[in-house]
C-alpha cells in the first residue's frame, strides 16, 4: 500500500478546496481521508502506480492548492517519503530505488502548544497513524525544510530549530538544485 500526503498551501483550507469541487471530490471518494499534519490530506492507494495516477488526476488542484505532494512507498522505504516527481520517475523506471536516496528534503515536525494561536484546526481533531504506528493529530506541522545530500548511512542533524521529530523526503536532483 502506497500512502499519499498532500500538504496545503498557506492560507488555503486544503480539505475544503478539494472536497468542494466535484471532480476532486469524485477522485477522492473511494479513499479514507486522514489529516496527519496541519492542513494536509492523506490517503492510502493500492500501489505506487495508483498513487502517481491519482496525483496526475488531481493535478489542476495540486497546482492551485498544494504546497507538496508526497508518496510513501514501502517497496522503496518504510520511513522516507518520495516527492511527486521522484515517485513518477520510479514508476516509469527512470531511476531505481537504490538511486533515489541521495538527495533529501528534511522537514522539522512541531506540535504547537494548545494555547498557541498557530495551533491546529478547530473543527478537525481526527488523529492519524504515523509511520511508526503512533497516533498523530492535525495540530502537528511540517516546518522549515532543509536540503541535505546523503553521503553515508547517517543523516546530518536537523539544525534549523528545535523540533519534535523530522520527516525525510527523497527528491530528484532537479528538485534538490532548484
Amino acid at each position: 500500500m502506497a500512502r499519499v500526503c498532500l500538504l496545503g498551501d498557506d492560507g488555503v483550507d486544503l480539505r475544503y478546496e478539494l472536497l468542494s469541487r466535484e471532480t476532486a471530490r469524485e477522485a477522492l471518494a473511494t479513499y479514507d481521508l486522514r489529516q496527519p499534519y496541519h492542513n494536509s490530506v492523506a490517503l492510502e492507494t493500492v500501489s505506487l502506480g495508483a498513487a502517481v495516477a491519482l496525483l496526475n488526476d488531481l493535478n489542476w488542484y495540486l497546482v492551485r492548492f498544494v504546497d507538496e505532494a508526497l508518496v510513501l512507498e514501502p517497496s522503496v522505504s518504510d520511513e522516507e517519503w518520495l516527492s511527486r516527481d521522484l515517485a513518477s520517475d520510479l514508476r516509469e523506471d527512470r531511476v531505481t530505488p537504490d538511486e533515489s536516496d541521495r538527495f533529501l528534503k528534511v522537514y522539522g515536525v512541531v506540535t504547537p502548544d494548545k494555547g498557541d494561536a498557530s495551533g491546529g484546526d478547530e473543527g478537525d481533531t481526527a488523529a492519524d497513524d504515523g509511520n511508526d504506528g503512533t497516533r498523530r493529530g492535525p495540530d502537528r506541522r511540517l516546518v522549515d525544510p532543509m536540503f541535505v545530500t546523503r553521503t553515508g548511512p547517517e543523516l546530518p542533524d536537523y539544525d534549523l530549530r528545535d523540533v519534535d521529530e523530522t520527516v525525510v523526503v527523497r527528491v530528484t536532483e532537479g528538485e534538490f538544485g532548484a
